[in-house]
């Protein structure tokens, strides 16, 4: 289950995401005014920073290599901006 993000998809914006890695299946939800990222992946050697980038450039309807993370390489607490 993926949410659509595509009316947040603007050049600069940023979102701060909360990850649950070892999830039971990948997700992106945004609730309340949070963008929750659950991947299946475990959290090691980056898999799973690189899959919760690939979700949430689908969900937003951009180019993987469009977003770009700027906090939180080993937090659950991320920061992504869309270039």
């Amino acid at each position: 289950m993926t949410g659509d993000l595509t009316a947040l998809a603007l050049p600069g914006a940023e979102f701060a995401v909360r990850v649950t890695p070892r999830a039971s299946r990948n997700a992106v939800l945004a609730e309340g005014g949070e963008i929750r990222v659950y991947v299946t992946v475990v959290p090691e050697d980056g898999k799973a920073n690189a899959a919760v980038q690939k979700l949430l450039a689908k969900a937003l309807g951009v180019a993987k290599s469009r977003l770009v993370l700027i906090r939180g390489a080993t937090s659950r607490d991320k920061l992504f901006r869309l270039d």
